[in-house]
């Protein structure tokens, strides 16, 4: 072979190499075209990096490296604190034998360890899986032996239950995780046997030395998340770091987030991550202030201890504050930034919260979108609108944010989309980066809810003529009365409009004529026990065409999930038990 050919032979190889290296990146179906051509044009490590959130911490350790991190009582950390307890706690997971891919469980409520867990898992190459922190025993053993979690981090106020799982986990065949205690300072315990560890212990055996174990994939898993379902065993949602990436960025840009702002913890971090932003709040250096249990005092105090910035919160947890007795509330010492999200909120909370000096960003989205998938953009043309027309704008769940590429209302049999006229319903469904890689160890619920192409929420909803949508149902929400379906959200908003109302929930009860009929579940204000169904009923009916107004009011405490939703099946099967009306 010549010198020339053999030459020859080494550039096509090189070139070849380089080729394959650039096409490597991308998983199966997502190889990109060419531009006219190929030559000079390489992937290689000087361009492309898996995008995980990951870096975030690393970047944040060094640009705000003695800036306040973490808050939690008298404790306190810097962001230089945090990345080195990370860097330990990454390392200590590799010695219990965290390999790429284990996942590591959390069963605890708003605590700093769960905040640096949402780095030091994925740092170790493994998943994270932040379970509810109201699940019972039973329901904490089944999620554990479907995830197959090698270790569990556990708030010591929830040992009892923990422990509960773990006993339920022996009898079967499944291998129970590695336990370790998130205690307080004044209440550790040196008692552990050889599976169970202390959190603080555990640290000590890593060192801030340890090399990250990086992604080999941006489309690699870091973490699971289970939905709030209403069976025995909800859906697990798997999120990539790509989409934690986007997601992260995508939710601080739509919060309004500069360098170095005050976040409070007051969405739980096991629900969708806490919307992203223990990652999204370490790319801006901000100070996270942990608490233990929301209530409108504490959140108060803390805005005006800490000089709050910003803050995430459910409807009802919005609904708590406005409500709040006198004695529980501080003056603002400035404009507080609020996100909300988990239901429609009432037009009627949104005013009061800015009549209390907060500013609300109004979010929707679902488990499978990784938390916020759109945000309702005010307008400036707004302010000049009646105060009531206003607000029922702002309560619209609005556009698709920067990290999600499309979100529409759709004809879920067609799959085309709805007419623009704020009255043709259809389903909401979503397609992007940031949509779930899919339902663990369960390809037929995955099948089905991309059939088409797109992400089919399940929730129902028209578009108006500027692209805003507006929610009116789940689709198991909707109320069929004598043909004509009914949107319990819009029954329930005038509901709240009520001054002796605090919170409601409207549900189908069965009908023998009309098939079915609204039934209002009314939780009353304090010094209003006097207000009866009939005059409920009787205002409803003022604001509604007849057939919409509620033909049962019952008065009771609504159950909630821990993240401030209305649990809905439950009414639904309190009303069926009911029997009908006529």
């Amino acid at each position: 072979m010549t010198q020339l050919l053999k030459k020859q032979l080494t550039r096509f190889t090189y070139a070849l190499n380089q080729f394959s290296r650039l096409y490597s990146h991308f998983p199966a179906g997502f190889e990109p075209e060419s531009w006219k051509s190929l030559e000079g044009l390489v992937g290689c490590s000087a361009n492309h990096v898996p995008l995980s959130p990951i870096g975030f911490l690393e970047r944040s350790s060094k640009a705000y490296r003695d800036n306040t991190s973490l808050v939690y009582g008298s404790l306190r950390y810097t962001w230089a604190e945090t990345h080195q307890r990370c860097l330990k706690l990454a390392s200590a997971l590799t010695q219990l034998g965290i390999s790429r891919g284990d996942v590591v469980a959390t069963f605890s409520f708003n605590l700093p360890e769960i905040y640096e867990l949402h780095f030091a898992v994925p740092m170790a190459g493994g998943v994270l899986c932040t379970l509810n922190a109201r699940h019972d025993a039973a329901m904490v053993s089944t999620l554990l032996s479907h995830s197959e979690a090698k270790v569990i981090f556990v708030d010591h106020h929830l040992l009892e239950t923990a422990r509960g799982a773990l006993d339920l986990l022996a009898r079967t065949d499944t291998k129970p995780p590695i336990l370790v205690f998130l205690t307080d300072s004044d209440s550790s315990s040196s008692s552990f046997n050889s599976n169970t560890y202390d959190y603080e212990s555990l640290l000590t055996a890593g060192t801030d030395k340890f090399e990250i174990r990086r992604p080999n994939s941006e489309w690699d898993p870091i973490s699971i998340n289970y939905t709030s379902g209403t069976t025995s065993r909800p859906k697990a949602v798997v999120y990539s770091h790509r989409g934690a990436y986007l997601n992260s960025i995508a939710t601080v840009l739509l919060h309004g987030m500069g360098a170095t702002p005050v976040y409070l913890w007051t969405v739980p971090m096991f629900h969708c991550n806490g919307w992203c932003l223990p990652w999204g709040t370490a790319a801006q250096g901000a100070t996270n202030i942990c608490i233990r249990k929301v209530s409108p005092k504490a959140i108060f105090d803390n805005i005006f201890l800490h000089s709050v910035t910003h803050l995430g919160a459910a409807p009802t947890v919005l609904n708590m504050v406005v409500n709040s007795p006198a004695s529980d509330r501080r003056p603002l010492p400035h404009k507080v930034e609020i996100l909300t999200g988990g239901s429609p909120p009432p037009p009627q909370i949104l005013a009061k919260l800015e009549e209390l000096g907060f500013q609300v960003n109004h979010i929707y989205g679902l488990t499978e979108t990784y938390g916020p998938a759109t945000n309702c953009v005010c307008k400036p043309e707004w302010d000049s609108l009646p105060r009531d027309e206003r607000y029922r704008m702002k309560a619209r769940q609005g556009l698709n944010h920067l990290g999600m590429e499309e979100m529409d209302v759709k004809d879920p049999v067609t799959v085309e989309s709805v007419p623009a006229n704020g009255k043709t319903i259809g389903e909401v469904m979503f397609r992007g980066n940031t949509v779930m890689c899919g339902y663990l160890k369960d390809s037929e619920a995955t099948k089905e809810a991309f059939e088409g192409g797109w992400f089919r929420s399940g929730d129902l909803a028209v578009k108006h003529d500027d692209g805003y949508i507006e929610l009116k149902d789940r689709k198991k929400d909707v109320i069929i009365s004598g043909g004509e379906n009914i949107s319990s959200v819009e029954v329930e908003t005038v509901l709240y409009s009520h001054e002796a109302v605090l919170e409601a929930a409207v549900v189908a009860r069965p009908d023998q004529h009309w098939g079915e009929t609204p039934c209002a579940f009314v939780t009353l204000k304090e010094g209003f026990d006097n207000v009866n169904a009939d005059q409920i009923i009787g205002f409803c009916r003022d604001r509604l065409p007849h057939y919409m107004a509620p033909r049962t009011v019952v008065f009771v405490d609504l159950p909630k999930t821990s993240t401030g939703k209305i649990q809905k099946f439950i009414l639904r099967e309190k009303a069926k038990a009911m029997g009908s009306l006529s």
